[in-house]
């Protein structure tokens, strides 16, 4: 995986404030840490559902097991 060093995001952050302008070089970042902001919300909400599901999914497995237990208990009091 390539990294990138402190000199390349000079030459980037330098690229940028030539293209966009100096004036509005600020405005664009805030509104990239919005997006960025947005997007790591968004991903924790993701994560957090799948670990509702996962922890949904044990439960359900661990009830199925009980009752599995439960009918092999009567089953075998009923021979």
């Amino acid at each position: 995986m390539p990294q990138i060093g402190w000199f390349e995001i000079l030459i980037i952050v330098s690229i940028a404030i030539v293209v966009v302008g100096p004036k509005d070089f600020p405005h664009m970042l805030k509104k990239i840490g919005s997006w960025i902001g947005s997007i790591k919300r968004y991903v924790s909400n993701v994560q957090d559902q799948v670990s509702n599901l996962e922890n949904e999914t044990i439960n359900v497995d661990e009830d199925l097991k009980k009752k599995k237990t439960t009918v092999k208990d009567k089953k075998n009091d009923q021979e």
